[in-house]
């Protein structure tokens, strides 16, 4: 059985779906996107996800079309239609179609797509053996923040690693380590968590804030600043955040191999917190 989808207000088989070639999220990379993860039917920090699309819209001088309560309710509608219990509702909004120019074209209407994907989120198995990161330079444009659908580099990264025989790659820039292909970077050094601050450099990671939170919570203490690839080298653990990995412990950064190249203690707590914590207060 296909999924349903939803495009510009229409639920959809989605063989039966589809949008203009003149679309500038297709021309142009004109759009930005949002994935939200679904635990047991429910879905997990929807309002964070909601704030960062409207964050997101208004760096690029889009119009939103849809309010938070239409947009959560086609989330769940997308999540009852399609019987998801685990796994990922994507959400993207361009500009809409309108024949190419570089220019931004007046009175063009967004268009609005939403699909699932079922996955195992909770029960992934790599967050018991770790997984490994290479490091790349880190070439791409300067408004990291926007949580744009201009994904090329990140995929040429994901493909780098896999060619390494990593799990995934983290980028470098200026000796230091921005975030990786999806998802923002952490390290452990005697019990403290460091990672990069906010700014115009990294995604403004929804996870990412909800782990600092429960760490702070837990009275683990937090340094926001840029670490070097040295440094993260010589750290005693390290992990991603991002929606559909939670918390995911890195054991290996090129050919280093991180403590005793087992998941370490922060990040399996943290994990444990954070699952327990979003199921509680999933919508």
């Amino acid at each position: 059985m296909s999924r349903i989808v939803y495009v510009n207000g229409a639920y959809l088989p989605e063989e039966e779906a589809c949008v203009s070639v003149f679309d500038r999220g297709f021309l142009m990379a004109d759009g930005v996107y949002e994935v939200t993860s679904v635990l047991d039917g429910r879905l997990i920090d929807f309002d964070g996800h909601a704030r960062r699309l409207q964050r997101s819209l208004d760096a690029l001088e889009m119009a939103n079309p849809l309010g938070r309560d239409e947009l959560l309710e086609i989330h769940r509608e997308l999540v009852r239609r399609n019987g998801l219990d685990e796994g990922m509702v994507y959400l993207q909004v361009t500009r809409g179609a309108a024949d190419r120019d570089f220019v931004y074209p007046e009175g063009a209407r967004p268009t609005v797509v939403l699909f699932t994907q079922a996955k195992a989120l909770s029960d992934n198995p790599a967050a018991a053996t770790g997984i490994s990161v290479i490091s790349i330079p880190d070439i791409r444009w300067g408004r990291r923040d926007i949580k744009t659908v201009q994904l090329l580099y990140p995929s040429m990264g994901k493909m780098m690693a896999r060619q390494a025989g990593a799990d995934d790659a983290w980028m470098v820039e200026d000796g230091y380590v921005t975030e990786g292909t999806s998802n923002n970077a952490h390290i452990v050094k005697d019990g403290r968590i460091v990672t990069r601050h906010l700014g115009n450099d990294i995604l403004h990671g929804i996870t990412r804030a909800a782990v600092l939170r429960f760490a702070a919570d837990n009275a683990v203490e937090i340094e926001e600043r840029p670490f070097t690839l040295d440094e993260a080298k010589a750290a005693d653990e390290a992990f991603i955040t991002s929606a559909s990995a939670f918390v995911m412990p890195v054991v290996r950064i090129d050919d280093t191999p991180l403590g005793d190249g087992r998941p370490g203690p922060v990040a399996g707590r943290l994990r444990a917190i954070y699952l327990a914590e979003m199921r509680r207060a999933a919508v």
